[in-house]
């Protein structure tokens, strides 16, 4: 297409612009008709050429008319003068200045098949531009795409050929390649969830006054993000066009690339997990270990799982999938704010305590430990503080309290009393008369009576470990 103005500036034609809001409208086309409503034949974008021979007498009708026209998504309209109307008339001109809609003069010397002949040069000029820089942009895409930096050469000469922005983002909405500036990462990770949600697979265009941004999926594992300012030309819709063809082709490429590092990856896992850093190291060919490391172990919904693998894969000396959960090998420093990363993909997370190379198998245990006491209240989950916590960390809370329950339900509340302090000190019926104030002889008859009613003697370290449990779990802390 090219703008109506172009063929307003023929000087041969000597068309006259009677009204012009939008002098850059888009031409399609020249039609010619003489009918009162010749929108069934019109497709949008055409300057229709007219006499207004069915026009003559109209005052009123003119409105209706240029309604219809402006409908249609007419370019213009043009009235040839000198035949039924000598000067364009009033009520024709009042409505398309109402209506905004673009009104030429067309004198009487000038053929109306001089107009469509002249347009459709000019239609043919504009085509074979486009076609030529269609093909030099092509041209500048091949030959980046043959560089040592693919994927950002091919973005950095769309960005140019859009006289805009260009990136690869991942599924998580986080750069790849290219540049993002101008494009609200935000608002395009929220879209990028839906997409993902729905299983779409096609462009996705964000429209609005001063910005175009369009989504389009590269693979499983990409999508390229373009924002302009206007809606971009024939030529650039190519090139973006060009630009995924080659994208999507170095896509599968490193694709393939990343499941044989993925692979060389968990034999790595494998034999760290056995103890042998040393091979470990060779076979993936990176820097030496750090002298401490933690295993993180996680999981969540499988895409998010994927996402986090994308992510700790580049955060961390190591990271693998094995049966659907994602485990983490990363220096102590960096442990935590992988931890924060994953939970915030919607991942739970177990850290375990810190190790050297040799010995990871054992921060690989406690982390799925710390998993499986990961909840969404709780979504990372240290070993250390179960540590901390002691034996009581290690048990379901729900089965400990009615494990309480039942155990120490026999006792009365004096008695209760009575086996806190009795655990507090260490068996001394001494200390706990002093402590409750009771004589030694009460303090022994129930104690006695405590035995009695658990079935066990509290002379025995197991029969006091368990009743210690019990009133811990039941919220009577007994301070031992």
């Amino acid at each position: 297409m090219i703008p109506l103005s172009a063929v307003l500036a023929e000087p041969a034609l000597g068309l006259k612009a009677i009204h012009l809001p939008s002098p850059d409208a888009q031409l399609r086309w020249v039609a010619t008709s003489e009918l009162t409503d010749p929108t069934p034949f019109l497709e949008g974008g055409e300057l229709l050429l007219t006499t207004g021979l069915s026009t003559v007498g109209w005052r009123t009708e003119w409105t209706a008319y240029v309604t219809r026209l402006r409908a249609a998504g007419v370019a213009g309209l043009a009235i040839g003068t000198g035949l039924t109307h000598k000067t364009p008339p009033r009520g024709l001109i009042k409505a398309c200045e109402e209506l905004s809609v673009n009104l030429v003069e067309v004198p009487r010397l000038t053929a109306f098949v001089a107009i469509s002949r002249r347009a459709a040069g000019l239609l043919e000029q504009e085509e074979e531009r486009a076609a030529r820089t269609a093909l030099a942009l092509q041209r500048r895409l091949t030959a980046a795409a043959a560089g040592p930096d693919p994927s950002g050469a091919i973005l950095h000469q769309l960005a140019l050929a859009l006289a805009g922005s260009a990136c690869l983002l991942a599924p998580g909405g986080q750069v790849m390649a290219g540049d993002s500036r101008g494009i609200d990462l935000g608002e395009i990770r929220s879209q990028l969830k839906e997409i993902r949600s729905q299983g779409m697979h096609a462009a996705l265009t964000l429209s609005e006054p001063g910005r175009v941004l369009v989504i389009q999926p590269i693979g499983p594992d990409s999508y390229l993000v373009t924002g302009t300012a206007s809606r971009p030309t024939a030529p650039q819709r190519q090139a973006v066009t060009t630009a995924v063809a080659l994208l999507a082709l170095l896509s599968v490429q490193q694709r393939d690339r990343l499941e044989s590092s993925r692979r060389v990856a968990a034999r790595a896992f494998d034999l760290l997990m056995t103890g042998d850093h040393h091979t470990a190291q060779l076979i993936l060919d990176r820097d030496p270990f750090p002298g401490k490391l933690r295993v993180l172990a996680a999981r969540g919904p499988a895409d998010a799982v994927d996402d986090a693998l994308v992510l700790a894969e580049a955060a961390s000396p190591l990271a693998v999938l094995v049966d659907g959960e994602l485990f983490v090998v990363a220096a102590p420093s960096a442990a935590e704010r992988i931890a924060a990363e994953l939970t915030g993909l919607g991942l739970l997370v177990g850290i375990g305590d810190t190790a050297k190379p040799a010995d990871l198998a054992g921060s690989r245990a406690y982390a799925v430990q710390a998993l499986a006491r990961s909840s969404p209240a709780n979504p990372v989950v240290r070993w250390t503080r179960i540590v901390r916590e002691g034996v009581s960390a290690l048990i379901d809370q729900d089965l400990a309290a009615a494990f309480a329950t039942s155990y120490l339900a026999p006792l009365t509340d004096d008695q209760l009393e009575t086996l806190r302090s009795f655990l507090r000190h260490h068996g001394s019926h001494l200390k706990v008369a002093e402590d409750l104030g009771l004589h030694r002889n009460t303090v022994r008859n129930r104690v006695q009576q405590i035995e009695h009613h658990l079935g066990a003697s509290l002379s025995d370290p197991d029969s006091r470990m368990t009743a210690w449990f019990a009133l811990q779990a039941r919220g009577l802390p007994p301070g031992y």
